[in-house]
């Protein structure tokens, strides 16, 4: 389990508990949800790099979602705690790309995913490349 991670670039962790508002009638996690678990684990791998998400927007630094792909392998459930990994495993350009796994409390992988956001300069709508101020707390946490 988790071998993977080994060739990892970049990769954090982070737990949450399934609220009963996230779950529908049979108390598995609905499937609406899963994209606010994934956006609360980038934020805090983007915490762990020593920046916010708030401090990147106020750089003039959007990062619209792209593409987002999820495939369900077992159902998450009411009150179980769940353990978010996130990686990049690619050095950004004008695109980030971020890898999920999600595993339960008995530590089995229930989910895998995959987003793409893309660098988009507040001010002029367009789309830029990786802002230096993120590309060097990036390349400073990268593991080989």
């Amino acid at each position: 389990m988790y071998d993977q991670f080994q060739t990892t670039m970049i990769h954090t962790t982070h737990s949450l508990r399934v609220r009963y508002a996230e779950t529908d009638p049979m108390k598995y996690v609905y499937y609406g949800n899963y994209a606010q678990y994934f956006e609360v684990a980038r934020v805090e791998l983007f915490r762990s790099l020593g920046i916010s998400y708030d401090e990147i927007e106020s750089q003039g630094i959007w990062l619209p979602v792209s593409e987002y792909n999820i495939k369900y392998l077992k159902p998450a459930l009411y009150d179980e705690v769940l353990e978010i990994h996130t990686f990049i495993k690619k050095i950004p350009g004008v695109r980030v790309e971020f890898e999920y796994e999600i595993y339960n409390s008995s530590k089995q992988k229930i989910t895998e995913a995959k987003t793409t956001l893309f660098f988009l300069d507040s001010k002029t709508n367009k789309i830029v490349k990786c802002p230096s101020f993120l590309m060097e707390l990036i390349e400073k946490n990268w593991q080989e």
